[in-house]
């Protein structure tokens, strides 16, 4: 499923046609397109060194696109001439935390409200709401160094939406977590998202993306390998499949004999047909069943995970030439 050019829109937080990075020889980014909508989760995918976190700092000004780059809009904002517009829309949450352990999580949220130029009653109500919602109340006058990895993260996404930005980078937010805090960290981005909040997140774990993502991007050698909703991405890669189970015999052959392209287990009396999940093939074969009146004990539907999708398109493609491939091939 090859990128395909998006198309500017005044529903679109963040919109990107043909982004380049370069750095000398080195191309990071070469030509990326993007359209996420409003309001949703948008994961971008990929091994290290692909460009995600070069993606999230172009488009949160920190660092500049390629001269030659296309129309790149986030807020409906042009990164170049309206940066200012930008910034003022956006959060962003990066690998490293950006907490202070010397002060404690009230004191680094005072200093955000403070950089937001909030009034500083205004800011002591923000921050204490903040605290209250990511459930840092109890450890608020506490230094920040004291936390636990999970309590840092969540104190640091509630010190970026102490602006009240309409759009969130998260580049990593649960990296060195424990399965505890992951979970945690998953509910607050889905609470960002019901309020309205438009989340880009760039993460190596698959089940996050899958969890959180409505559409899901890969990248790979600084090209858009792939982009579609999670269950999209997953069909894109053979082996998913519908497989049927009986538990007599004689169903079991008519099923085979009607099902020309199943492939079969007589031992185990289950029949094996491609598929790529979606609902017409599956109603195609519950036909075919009900054409020869047999119906099967079980049936399931087996789709790639995202594993397989992004081990799939990111790993290198071996050299027909090389030792190691004509080895492989001579097994």
């Amino acid at each position: 499923m090859p990128s395909s050019v998006m198309h500017t829109s005044t529903s679109a937080a963040v919109s990107a046609v043909g982004l380049r990075k370069s750095y000398g020889d080195k191309t990071v980014l070469d030509g990326i397109d993007l359209h996420i909508p409003a309001g949703s989760v948008f994961a971008l995918l990929g091994p290290n060194g692909a460009g995600k976190t070069t993606t999230v700092q172009i488009l949160s000004t920190l660092i500049p696109a390629d001269a030659d780059s296309g129309d790149v809009r986030v807020a409906g904002h042009r990164l170049v001439g309206e940066a200012q517009g930008v910034r003022a829309a956006i959060g962003v949450t990066g690998q490293f935390s950006a907490v202070d352990g010397l002060i404690t999580g009230e004191e680094n949220m005072l200093l955000m409200a403070d950089l937001h130029h909030l009034p500083k009653k205004e800011g002591r109500r923000v921050a204490a709401e903040l605290l209250e919602r990511f459930d840092l109340s109890d450890a608020a006058r506490k230094p920040a160094s004291t936390y636990s990895g999970g309590m840092k993260r969540r104190l640091d996404i509630a010190m970026t939406l102490v602006g009240s930005p309409r759009i969130i980078f998260l580049d990593e937010p649960t990296t060195g977590l424990d399965p505890r805090s992951r979970h945690t960290m998953w509910g607050i981005i889905r609470s960002l998202v019901a309020d309205g909040v438009t989340v880009l997140l760039t993460t190596q774990y698959l089940e996050e993306a899958d969890e959180l993502a409505d559409r899901i991007a890969v990248l790979h050698d600084g090209k858009i390998a792939a982009e579609g909703t999670p269950d999209q991405l997953k069909r894109i890669v053979p082996g998913g499949h519908i497989r049927l189970r009986f538990t007599h015999p004689d169903a079991y052959r008519a099923a085979a004999d009607a099902l020309q392209v199943a492939t079969r287990d007589d031992e185990a009396l289950t029949l094996r047909v491609p598929s790529d999940g979606g609902q017409r093939e599956l109603r195609a074969v519950l036909d075919v069943l009900d054409s020869v009146e047999v119906e099967a004990d079980e049936l399931t539907v087996h789709t790639p995970d995202l594993d397989d999708v992004f081990f799939a398109l990111t790993s290198p493609i071996p050299d027909p030439t090389s030792p190691a491939a004509a080895k492989e091939t001579t097994r």
